[in-house]
């Protein structure tokens, strides 16, 4: 995984900001914004933690003793915020995932870190729907995974546009989610897709 730019000091980080707020029109020296360059540091190490991480290790970890289930699992409503990659705007919605396992099956909360490791990146809505799906696919090689993604992009509803209460979906079925047509359609049942 990528790791910050060793050449970009902190230091450089947040004088970056503090040219922002100059080119903004205010004056990063007055009270209530001297420490904001710090604060916006600290906010993006924890917003783009994501760079720090192999989500595909999340799903290394799986368990065999499942009685032989073989039934799809499905986890829906995985929140989620990221940050859309065109205008560094926050993304806020929800993930579903499902997979059909072959003889093995991961935590649940593997698959929530997963969605999370990849939304604590900048973003296209997708690239991540695309991303989570082909990771989950790849590790765990299941017969068929599905991933629907709705999210709020707010580079769209406080900017340009201004359109409140749009949400955008996309899908990304691999393997027998997306050659039968019952399999994917029982998984949209089970999240309770309005598609």
């Amino acid at each position: 995984m990528s790791k910050p730019d060793s050449a970009v000091t902190r230091e450089a980080a947040e004088e970056a900001v503090r040219t922002l707020l100059r080119w903004s029109g205010d004056d990063p020296a007055r009270e209530g914004l001297l420490d904001t360059p710090r604060r916006v540091v600290d906010a993006y190490s924890d917003w783009f933690c994501g760079y720090q991480v192999d989500p595909s290790e999340y799903l290394r970890r799986t368990f065999e003793e499942v009685a032989g289930y073989d039934e799809m699992v499905v986890l829906r409503d995985i929140g989620f915020e990221s940050h859309c990659e065109h205008h560094m705007a926050p993304i806020i919605g929800v993930a579903h995932v499902g997979y059909l396992p072959t003889n093995k099956v991961v935590g649940i909360s593997k698959l929530a870190r997963v969605v999370e490791a990849y939304a604590r990146r900048f973003q296209v809505q997708e690239k991540m729907t695309a991303q989570v799906a082909g990771c989950i696919q790849e590790v765990l090689q299941p017969r068929g995974v599905g991933v629907v993604i709705e999210a709020s992009h707010q580079c769209m509803t406080t900017r340009g546009v201004h359109k409140t209460g749009v949400s955008m979906v996309t899908s990304q079925m691999l393997g027998s989610f997306r050659e039968d047509p019952s399999t994917r359609a029982e998984f949209l049942r089970f999240i309770g897709s309005r598609g």
